[in-house]
């Protein structure tokens, strides 16, 4: 009996089905990337746009916050959907959708527009990456899903990289805007490319969404995944957001200031080739533990220096935790609870994404008033502990095979 190209590895083989399926991976890849790119277009621009709508920092620290709060809030419908809809179709749907929020962005004469437009994109560009994760999950098996998303979070590395070069770039010519419309033009010509994608198949098509709920909160290990997403995302994604703007307050541009926190993502894609290796000799437990050591001494350095070089080896550092943490994280949460890992990816997108929102906006008075840091002191202290009993819980559920 021929066996489904779900269950096999798309780098191992050489027939049509291989070949479609690792198709369809550049393509998630491609959404990936402008979700990514979108997402991290507003840090390096921050001081830029509050100078060109006559506000703080703080003010315009809103715009970030409130994306990663509506991308980390929406999660959980649009995973609902992709149940119902289908994974292609939701994230087909939300690049399309984007254009219309993001082009209004663009455009926003003040303050309130901006907010209420770059909530909208984020609502929306929230369906695409826990959809391609989910796809992963449900595709690729798990002796090889680790590379699999390895190679979807490096095309978020490059993305980031990009984005905060491009849009630094963007904001030292006054082009703040352009940045903005760029990215969602180019994932609504995406979404119609994107109708070749084929659906996966599922693990249980049966059960609904209160069905699903139902054995995610019955499932600990679950829980604690998600908890963990949730502090990972403030440290990693609420924390960088102010390491562009602790440039430029010491009088760097926008466009420096890009460069040197493009290295997140430069540092994204290099170690992200390293971790499958590592993780099979010394097992996942080791890469969450390295990963917190790692964002603590990224920050550590933040903390102790806003200069230039200290700035791009902080960025450097935390980009080297975000690549061995998270893809890790990412796949623990397609095994958790494979009868039900839409719903697991979805509240684990959720967690992340809020916790990032709530990170920047715990954040904004300190980087309001200049305290970087101390801003960045608090981050490194939080990822000691969050990489060790990270480490610690990944290594029980593994020797424990899943019992809680």
């Amino acid at each position: 009996m021929r066996s489904s190209p779900s269950s096999r590895d798309p780098d191992d083989r050489d027939d049509n089905d291989g070949a479609g399926l690792k198709g369809s991976l550049r393509l998630l890849r491609a959404a990936a990337f402008l979700s990514t790119f979108d997402r991290f277009t507003i840090a390096p621009m921050l001081v830029t746009i509050a100078a060109d709508l006559r506000i703080s920092l703080a003010e315009v620290s809103a715009a970030a916050s409130v994306y990663f709060l509506l991308y980390g809030l929406m999660q959980p419908m649009w995973g609902m959907l992709s149940d119902r809809l289908g994974r292609v179709r939701v994230i087909r749907l939300a690049l399309i959708g984007v254009l219309v929020p993001g082009l209004l962005s663009a455009f926003a004469p003040n303050l309130m527009v901006l907010v209420v437009a770059r909530a909208v994109a984020g609502g929306l560009f929230a369906a695409v990456i826990p959809a391609a994760l989910v796809y992963i999950g449900d595709a690729v098996p798990m002796t090889t899903r680790q590379k699999a998303l390895s190679d979807q979070l490096a095309a978020s590395g490059v993305a980031t990289a990009l984005a905060t070069a491009l849009a630094g770039i963007a904001a030292h010519f006054g082009l703040w805007r352009l940045a903005f419309a760029a990215p969602v033009v180019a994932a609504a010509v995406l979404g119609l490319v994107l109708a070749r994608l084929p659906e996966p198949r599922k693990d249980d098509e049966s059960a609904g969404p209160l069905a699903q709920l139902g054995r995610f909160v019955r499932r600990p290990w679950a829980i604690l995944v998600v908890l963990l997403a949730l502090v990972e995302g403030g440290v990693i994604l609420g924390f960088l957001t102010y390491l562009a703007p602790s440039l430029e307050a010491g009088g760097y541009g926008a466009a420096v200031s890009g460069v040197a926190v493009g290295l997140f993502g430069a540092a994204t894609l290099v170690w992200t080739r390293a971790a499958p290796r590592l993780a099979q000799r010394f097992g996942k437990s080791a890469l969450i533990l390295v990963g917190g050591i790692l964002l603590a001494a990224g920050y550590g350095t933040g903390a102790v220096s806003q200069s230039f070089v200290g700035v791009a080896v902080s960025a450097f550092l935390v980009g080297g935790g975000f690549a061995f943490m998270h893809p890790t994280l990412q796949n623990w949460a397609t095994e958790v609870l494979p009868e039900a890992r839409a719903t697991v990816i979805s509240f684990f997108a959720a967690a992340l994404f809020v916790g990032s929102g709530i990170a920047t906006t715990a954040a904004a008075p300190l980087a309001e008033a200049g305290r970087f840091p101390l801003l960045f002191a608090l981050a490194a202290a939080t990822a000691i502990p969050l990489g060790i009993l990270g480490g610690l819980a990944r290594r029980r559920y593994t020797r424990g095979l899943g019992s809680l």
